[in-house]
């Protein structure tokens, strides 16, 4: 655990990790924002070990873009350090999975498919390369004829990638339930939307779509419009009023992915919990510590005081301050 004032670093420091394993900031924080004063750039290394191997990890950043490594290696990109390094965040701002728009979720099915699902990364690419095609063609004012040449592959591509979503959901179903009834006492409802009418194929979709894509200049219908609606107590759960009902009901997402992800992969993750104690309760919080341990990965937490989180015998401590990280020897 690591425990200090607010703007002591500790954040920055689960920041650091965390880029290590997805070549991104977890808070949307642009490149400007993560360089410090007088800077250029920043250079992250780390090395991860696992009983199969050891692997070192390399990411620089820039005004210039981004550089990535994984043993020596810059081939792989983003995909390479969330396989060498999977983890997941909990942080103050984790119950927009739950209240913000659609993206985050895809975003959260998309992680879990790319653990469970092997196929699943160069689906989710060559789909992404089709819908920027068949958008192209649409924002030229492409005639019809043309704009239709694309739909074939496009069609393809949108079933490949929502059957791999659909399996990874499947795989993750019991978790999801496991852990919305352990964290809030009953049991989450969710219903994948593929992302065009469920009572029409996506070739009549888009047919009868046509004219309005021509003035969006975009596809209206695929699988990048796909979303994860969450029930809770038969309510829709982004109605939910307390911020701190979100914030568990999607820390139960995030842990039931990390245990799907885990099983999978038969490998411990990383956990990142970033003031796990914000906005809830006592009860709350000691459900959440208790189904985090019970996961059996590796997890680094914050907190504003030492005794603030409840954490096993053994534990290792960490002190930040102005920035700097030194070991509690005290525990």
């Amino acid at each position: 655990m690591v425990y200090g004032a607010n703007a002591s670093g500790k954040t920055s420091l689960l920041e650091a990790l965390a880029y290590l394993g997805r070549g991104k900031s977890f808070r949307g924080a642009s490149t400007a924002n993560l360089i410090r004063h007088g800077s250029t750039e920043f250079v992250l290394f780390g090395e991860t070990q696992t009983e199969a191997r050891a692997q070192r990890l390399g990411v620089r950043n820039s005004r210039e873009g981004l550089e990535i490594r994984v043993d020596g290696s810059g081939d792989g990109g983003a995909a390479a350090l969330a396989d060498a390094l999977p983890l997941q965040v909990i942080d103050p701002e984790v119950h927009s999975l739950v209240a913000g728009g659609p993206e985050l979720r895809r975003r959260f099915v998309d992680w879990v498919a790319f653990h469970v699902e092997h196929d699943h990364l160069d689906s989710w690419r060559r789909f992404r390369r089709a819908l920027k095609q068949r958008n192209a063609a649409l924002k030229a004012k492409s005639s019809l004829a043309s704009i239709r040449s694309w739909n074939a592959e496009f069609v393809d591509l949108s079933l490949a990638l929502d059957e791999s979503r659909r399996r990874a959901l499947d795989v993750a179903m019991d978790s999801l339930a496991e852990y919305g009834l352990s964290l809030l006492g009953t049991e989450l409802g969710f219903e994948y939307q593929r992302g065009w009418n469920k009572d029409k194929s996506l070739e009549q979709s888009l047919e009868e779509g046509l004219e309005r894509d021509v003035q969006q200049g975009a596809s209206q219908h695929g699988p990048h419009r796909a979303d994860l609606k969450i029930r809770y107590d038969e309510r829709q759960a982004r109605k939910l009023v307390s911020r701190g009902q979100q914030k568990l009901l999607a820390s139960a997402m995030i842990l039931a992915a990390t245990e799907t992800a885990q099983t999978a992969l038969e490998r411990p993750l990383l956990l990142l919990l970033d003031d796990p104690a914000a906005e809830l309760d006592a009860d709350s919080l000691s459900r959440l510590l208790d189904a985090v341990l019970g996961l059996g990965c590796q997890v680094v937490a914050t907190s504003l005081e030492k005794g603030a989180l409840s954490v096993p015998a053994g534990s290792a401590m960490f002190h930040v301050e102005h920035g700097v990280l030194r070991r509690d020897e005290s525990t």
